[in-house]
């Protein structure tokens, strides 16, 4: 598909049980986005019908429904779109709700509030139309291989992750790939405001079965630890006596605009820890993560980078892959397998 929707006209499937809802998301869809509504139907069970038989790009999903509700049906939404990303639209996604990053890490690709009291309808189709053309793009080939490159046993002592747009979903299936035994920590910038992170931590929680926290100042880095960015600062690290680190927070501005950014902990974490660091780009839109990624490789550390194919967006890992800073090009899950293997510990 081409990146210039205007001339691709994107497929969309709305699937909302407001008749209402569904006029307006058709025209501004076909309006604003300048896509193609296949069909618009009031609840799971009909969008289910419609997949069967038919293929979209995208699929508008409201949560709050009779019937099977949105969150319940996300599952077999996805499944049945083969490849279409899922852009969840509801009144029940606004900021800091703990939907929002249940559907995330169920695999929505992206999520949006309703207008309503805080969201004008016009901002409202801006964004539809802004979060449509980047979930309908298809990013690049790659220009190198996207296969792990053969690496002899190396340690490390920490794993810091970066993500943005999709990487919830992708997260948690790195996560639950690590076998229990695995203990050293985590350490991760994924692109969310401040009232998600506390939902965010405890979705990561239950992912690991290990406590996760929200990164403090002057924390010293260990063992078993399960660190989130707060999504108002940067995570970096400072170097401590015998090769320990401690964190600060960071709310200087970056060139990528981010905040919190992958950047700055990546660098960070390079010169704290070098050879001993893993670091990991996730799927997300733009380039986070790749300057980084660029010190982690000249400090002697290991990058790995998420596979186009189960990217939502390939754009933070597929600049990570093209420019052949990574030691690895995988799927989340074998993400999970290529960490637990280079560092010894048995699934």
């Amino acid at each position: 598909m081409s990146a210039t929707l205007a001339s691709a006209r994107a497929r969309v499937l709305i699937v909302d049980d407001s008749s209402v809802a569904r006029a307006v998301l058709t025209r501004m869809v076909e309006e604003a986005a300048a896509c193609s509504v296949a069909a618009a139907v009031p609840d799971i069970a009909g969008a289910l019908r419609f997949l069967a038989a038919d293929r979209v790009d995208v699929i508008l999903l409201d949560l709050e429904m009779p019937g099977i509700h949105g969150l319940v049906g996300l599952p077999d939404i996805i499944a049945a779109g083969a490849g279409a990303k899922v852009l969840v639209v509801s009144s029940a996604a606004g900021e800091g709700a703990a939907a929002t990053i249940e559907a995330l890490a169920l695999g929505a690709a992206d999520t949006l509030v309703k207008p309503g009291r805080y969201v004008t309808a016009g901002s409202f189709a801006m964004t539809l139309a802004e979060k449509l053309i980047r979930l309908a793009e298809q990013s690049e080939p790659v220009l190198r291989p996207a296969t792990a490159q053969p690496a002899a046993h190396h340690d490390f002592d920490v794993v810091a992750i970066g993500a943005s747009t999709g990487g919830i979903h992708a997260l948690n299936s790195l996560l639950q790939a690590l076998p229990a035994t695995f203990r050293k920590p985590i350490v991760i910038t994924q692109h969310l405001p401040a009232s998600f992170i506390p939902y965010f931590a405890g979705q990561v929680a239950t992912a690991t079965g290990r406590m996760c926290q929200v990164a403090a100042d002057k924390m010293v880095i260990g063992d078993d630890m399960i660190l989130v960015a707060p999504g108002d600062a940067h995570v970096t690290a400072v170097p401590l006596p015998k090769g320990r680190a401690a964190i600060r927070l960071n709310r200087d501005p970056v060139a990528n605009g981010n905040m919190p950014s992958v950047d700055p902990m990546f660098e960070s974490f390079a010169d704290c820890f070098g050879p001993r660091l893993l670091a990991v780009v996730l799927s997300g839109m733009g380039r986070d993560g790749f300057a980084g990624a660029r010190r982690v490789r000249s400090a002697g550390g290991t990058v790995v980078a998420q596979d186009q194919t189960s990217s939502v967006v390939w754009g933070m890992p597929g600049a990570v892959a093209a420019a052949g800073l990574a030691n690895a090009v995988l799927t989340p899950g074998a993400i999970g397998d290529y960490i637990a293997a280079q560092h010894g510990v048995a699934a």
